[in-house]
């Protein structure tokens, strides 16, 4: 390739979810001497808990340029992204913009590479909740919409950019990035002395995850679900790993104090039944994870990281995009009524035993076909 210019690819990262997806990727590039590979990083997820941490153990390198974009509603933090990335690329002038998930990174960048004329590749395509209230199916519709390769994770992808219209010409089947990411790691992981800190043994405890909008900013739902997490707690501990959002809006709407009530009824010795603990990295939480009885979660990725792990979850929404782990996983979908999670709760717990196949092309490959595909094309 001596002498000629390389291809120049333009990656996108901007919350905790895009690193674990964009982290095998970069990994794959570095056997394609003819690539040219620029990170930029929006700094939508800005701290150490929720950045610095997942690069530093997933291997990602350091961004080639950080937009340092920060907190804001959605429509102030996808312009600014855009006013921040447009100049990148005329200085870069990449052949392709990768981006990946659902994010507002996703979406901002994806639209600016699209009017500068550049092509644009969304890993993650297709995926639908079919509920337009939440911003992450906006960014996902939208992207696909403007994108030129359309790296599908599930089939449901596959049936959802055919019903849309799609030719079959920019449509990829190529798996999961994230599981990608899983399985590297997963060895490692358990070296992890998270249990050990926590006090915890493997199978005696619930992990949940919450993060949603729609789950953390309404006083009413929140406080319901804290009510059904601290009943669980008094059968099974529960660790929660918080959200910053999550951990702001329990201390705003006066919640910490029942958990800290909790707290005083569990034993003397331990650390309470409902521990709400600081987000922690990516190694610890997989092996936090997939020691669990019970995961319950409003996030999508770890629908599909407990489906890998074969870690019972329960999913707190009324919709998911990923009918995969539905389909063939350990997924159940409870929304949010205490009654039905209470119900699914003990219902898991009983049967957690159970195995289930794993998706199509889950297999760890899915960064070696994209960067295969992106250099054909």
């Amino acid at each position: 390739m001596e002498g000629k210019r390389k291809i120049r690819i333009i990656n996108v990262v901007g919350a905790r979810p895009n690193f674990m997806k964009i982290a095998p990727l970069m990994k794959e590039y570095k056997n394609y001497p003819e690539i040219k590979s620029i990170l930029v990083h929006t700094g939508q997820h800005y701290t150490r808990e929720m950045n610095d941490v997942f690069f530093d153990q997933l291997e990602i390198p350091r961004p080639d340029i950080n937009l340092e974009i920060g907190s804001a509603s959605h429509a102030v933090q996808t312009a600014e992204i855009m006013k921040r990335f447009e100049p990148v690329i005329l200085k870069y002038k990449p052949d392709v913009v990768l981006v990946v998930g659902d994010v507002n990174s996703t979406l901002a960048c994806a639209l600016v590479a699209a009017k500068l004329g550049v092509k644009v590749a969304h890993v993650e395509a297709g995926l639908r909740s079919f509920d337009r209230q939440m911003p992450e199916e906006i960014n996902r519709v939208l992207t696909d919409a403007i994108s030129d390769y359309l790296f599908v994770t599930e089939r449901s992808g596959l049936k959802n950019l055919k019903n849309e219209g799609f030719p079959k010409k920019k449509i990829f089947f190529v798996g999961n990035v994230m599981v990608d990411t899983l399985l590297r790691n997963l060895e490692q992981s358990k070296s992890s002395t998270i249990l050990e800190d926590l006090k915890l043994h493997g199978k005696c405890y619930t992990v949940v995850t919450l993060h949603r909008p729609s789950n953390v900013d309404d006083p009413i739902v929140l406080g319901a679900l804290i009510e059904v997490f601290e009943k669980i707690s008094q059968e099974l501990p529960i660790i929660f790993p918080a959200h910053p959002r999550t951990r702001k809006n329990i201390e705003l709407f006066g919640f910490m104090k029942k958990i800290s009530e909790t707290k005083r009824r569990a034993h003397p010795a331990s650390d309470g039944r409902l521990r709400v603990i600081d987000p922690i990295g990516y190694l610890d939480f997989l092996k936090l994870m997939a020691s669990a009885k019970v995961v319950l979660t409003d996030s999508g990725g770890i629908q599909e990281e407990t489906t890998i792990l074969k870690v019972p979850c329960l999913t707190l929404r009324e919709n998911t995009e990923r009918p995969i782990t539905l389909e063939i996983g350990t997924n159940k979908m409870v929304g949010t009524d205490p009654a039905r999670i209470l119900a699914a709760f003990h219902q898991v717990s009983e049967n957690s035993g159970r195995r289930c196949r794993t998706p199509d092309l889950w297999d760890g490959y899915a960064s070696k076909r994209i960067v295969e595909i992106l250099m054909r094309n």
